[in-house]
C-alpha cells in the first residue's frame, strides 16, 4: 500500500523538534508497503497538494504529537489545526486517515471525535503497520489492540506496551532533515521507553508503561553516531528522563565513548541520589546540557507531586552536574495540589541558592486523564466527570490562585535572565532562530546561565 505519514507539528518555540516518532512508525511499516513523510515544518500546503497528486497514498497517517503546549501563560492549541487539516486532506484524497501520537494517546475518543479520522491508534506506533496489513488483507483493524474507529470509537482496554522490534527508520538523505541540520543541527535519540516515576500530573506512563523497555546500549550509540555521520551537530536524548535507569544510563554513556560518538548531547534528567561521578562520566560521553524535571523547591510540594527526590537531592544532583562542567536547568511547575503562598516562598529562597543556573517557570498543571492528578481534582470537585480537558484544564490549588503565583515569581526574580516563564513565547523562539541562522548549535539557553 501507499502510505503518506504527515507531521503537523510547527511549533518551534523555543526550537523546531525533528518528527523522531514518525521514523519509528516509517521502520514498522517496513517493506511491505511504499512509505513517504510529509513534515509541515518543511512544506506548505501547495507542496503537500503536489505530494498527495503525485504519490496519490492509500492511507495518510497523521501525529497528534501534542494536544497543546501544556502552558498556561502562553496557551496554544493544536487540535483546531489538525481538525482543519483532515478536513483539507478529505477534500483532495480518499485515502483512508489513520491519527496517533503521544497527544492522541492521551484523550483518544475525544482526539478521533474532533478530527473525524478513519482510524486511530492508543500506544505506540508500531501498531500502525498491523493496521496496515489488515486492510491489505480486508480484515479488520479494530481487532488490534489499541486500534478504535469513527464507526467504534470507544475506547478498549489499554493496550500492552509494544514488546516486538523498535526500530527506527532514520534516513540521512530523507528530504525534511535538512530543516533540521539547519536551524541548530539539532536531531534525537530514544534509549528507552516506559517511565517507573509515579508523578501525580505526568501522562507518560499512560502513553509508554509504567515499566522500561530498554535499548541495547550499542544499539543507542550506533544510532546516535548515524545521527552524527548525518550532519548533527547536537543531538538530545527524549527519554522521561534519562537517568531513570542509572546503569543503563552508564552503559550508553561508556558506549557513545566506545563507538566514537562525539558530538555535544543533552537530554532530561531527575534530580534522584546518584553515583558520585555520574556526571563526570556523562560528560566524557559527551553530555553538555542537562535539563532537571524539579518542579518545586517546596519539600511538601514534592511530596504532593509524589516525586522520586527531595529538595536535598536537588541540591546535591544540581552541584554535582556543574561541578562536572555541565550546562544546567532546572523546570519549575507551580500551583499544583498543597501550593500556598507558603511553599510558593520556600521554592523561590531555595532557588536563590541554585547557582550556575537557568530557571524556566510554568504556572499551573495541565490535568490530563489516565493521571492521579485527574482523580484528585475529581475528588476535589475542581472538574466533573463530564469536563471536557481537550482544551486545557490547570489545575487550580486551595490556597493560592495561579495569577498570585506568577505576581510572587516576577516580584522575586524580576528581571533576571537566567529566569523565563514557559518557553520565553514568540521573542525567545525568535532570538534562538537568529542565534542558529549565525552558526550556533543546540538548544543555547546555556547563554542565560547565571
Amino acid at each position: 500500500m501507499r502510505v503518506l505519514l504527515i507531521s503537523p507539528n510547527t511549533l518551534t518555540a523555543p526550537y523546531p523538534v525533528y518528527p523522531l516518532g514518525l521514523d519509528y512508525v516509517a521502520s514498522a511499516v517496513g517493506q511491505k508497503h511504499e512509505c513517504e513523510i510529509a513534515d509541515l515544518n518543511v512544506i506548505n500546503r501547495a507542496e503537500l497538494e503536489k505530494i498527495l497528486a503525485k504519490f496519490n497514498p492509500e492511507v495518510i497517517g497523521l501525529s497528534c504529537r501534542n494536544i497543546d503546549n501544556t502552558d498556561v501563560s502562553d496557551s496554544q492549541y493544536f487540535v483546531d489545526g489538525y481538525v482543519g487539516l483532515v478536513a483539507w486532506l478529505r477534500e483532495r484524497s480518499p485515502a483512508v486517515i489513520v491519527c496517533g501520537g503521544s497527544g492522541f494517546t492521551i484523550m483518544p475518543e475525544q482526539v478521533l471525535a474532533a478530527l473525524g479520522a478513519d482510524y486511530g491508534i492508543i500506544g505506540e506506533g508500531e501498531r500502525f503497520g498491523l493496521l496496515l496489513d489488515a486492510l491489505q488483507n480486508n480484515e479488520n483493524p479494530e481487532d488490534i489492540g489499541g486500534v478504535i474507529s469513527k464507526a467504534h470509537p470507544a475506547k478498549p482496554a489499554f493496550p500492552q506496551p509494544w514488546e516486538g522490534e523498535r526500530e527506527r527508520g532514520f534516513a540521512g538523505d530523507s528530504p525534511h532533515l535538512r530543516f533540521y541540520l539547519d536551524r541548530g543541527g539539532m536531531l534525537n535519540l530514544q534509549s528507552k521507553r516506559g517511565c517507573c516515576f509515579k508523578c501525580i500530573y505526568c501522562p507518560y506512563p499512560a502513553i509508554e508503561g509504567r515499566r522500561h523497555r530498554l535499548t541495547a546500549p550499542e544499539k543507542v550509540a550506533q544510532m546516535a553516531l548515524e545521527l552524527q555521520d548525518a550532519g548533527a551537530k547536537y543531538f538530545f536524548i527524549t527519554d522521561s528522563a534519562f537517568n531513570s535507569d542509572i546503569d543503563h544510563s552508564l552503559a550508553v554513556a561508556e558506549s557513545f565513548k566506545t563507538t566514537g560518538v562525539h558530538i555535544p548531547w543533552g537530554g532530561f534528567f531527575a534530580p534522584v541520589k546518584l553515583p558520585v561521578h555520574y556526571f563526570q562520566e556523562m560528560v566524557e560521553a559527551g553530555l553538555t546540557h542537562a535539563e532537571f524535571g524539579t518542579e518545586s523547591m517546596s519539600a511538601t510540594v514534592l511530596k504532593n507531586y509524589r516525586k522520586p527526590f527531595g529538595v536535598d537531592d536537588v541540591f546535591t544532583a544540581h552541584q554535582m552536574a556543574v561541578d562536572a562542567g555541565v550546562h544546567v536547568a532546572h523546570y519549575l511547575l507551580m500551583g499544583g495540589p498543597g501550593e500556598s503562598p507558603a511553599t510558593v516562598a520556600e521554592t523561590l529562597n531555595n532557588i536563590d541558592k541554585l547557582k550556575k543556573t537557568v530557571l524556566f517557570f510554568f504556572f499551573g498543571i495541565r490535568i490530563y486523564p489516565q493521571t492521579p492528578l485527574y482523580a484528585i481534582a475529581l475528588e476535589e470537585g475542581k472538574i466533573a466527570a463530564d469536563t471536557d480537558l481537550l482544551k486545557p484544564v490547570f489545575y487550580q490549588a486551595d490556597e493560592i490562585d495561579l495569577a498570585t503565583i506568577e505576581r510572587m515569581v516576577s516580584e522575586r526574580v524580576g528581571k533576571r535572565i537566567n529566569c523565563v516563564v514557559g518557553s520565553g513565547g514568540s521573542g525567545g523562539a525568535d532570538m534562538v532562530a537568529r542565534m542558529h541562522e549565525k552558526g550556533y548549535v543546540g538548544p543555547l539557553w546555556e547563554y542565560l546561565v547565571r
